[in-house]
């Protein structure tokens, strides 16, 4: 088995990896819109404390730190076979599933969306887990 941490992402909130491979089968971890210095892609607070979340931004780098993660081990967005989301309000599906739809289509992974009670950090609004099956060399 190999994976582990990806240099250059967001270090994970417990003791877990990124990654883990077993045999062909690649496990990411549940993976948000966190940057390696703990801020947040798509969360704003202006200077009077006024919070600005916007769950297309969110999605979109989601997308982005799993395709990393997968590149890390040989893998990429298509060799996805199953991913697995979790919204903190239903109301941020339609945009959810507006960008995640510029990445996949009907031929792409399986998908399973729930709303959660919450997430690590109450600035996301989303977090995303994926299985994906490495190329064949």
């Amino acid at each position: 088995m190999s994976g582990g941490l990806v240099p250059g992402k967001a270090t994970p909130r417990g003791r877990f990896p990124h990654v883990k491979v077993a045999g062909r089968l690649v496990f990411v971890s549940g993976t948000s819109s966190r940057r390696p210095d703990d801020t947040i892609e798509g969360a704003r607070v202006d200077a009077l404390g006024t919070t600005d979340l916007d769950i297309r931004v969110q999605t979109r780098a989601v997308i982005e730190n799993i395709r990393d993660i997968l590149r890390s081990v040989g893998a990429d967005l298509p060799d996805l076979t199953q991913v697995t989301t979790y919204l903190v309000s239903m109301n941020d599906f339609g945009g959810y599933n507006e960008v995640y739809a510029g990445y996949f289509d009907e031929s792409g992974p399986t998908r399973t969306t729930v709303a959660v009670h919450q997430l690590p950090h109450p600035h996301l609004l989303i977090e995303m887990q994926a299985i994906a099956v490495l190329p064949e060399d």
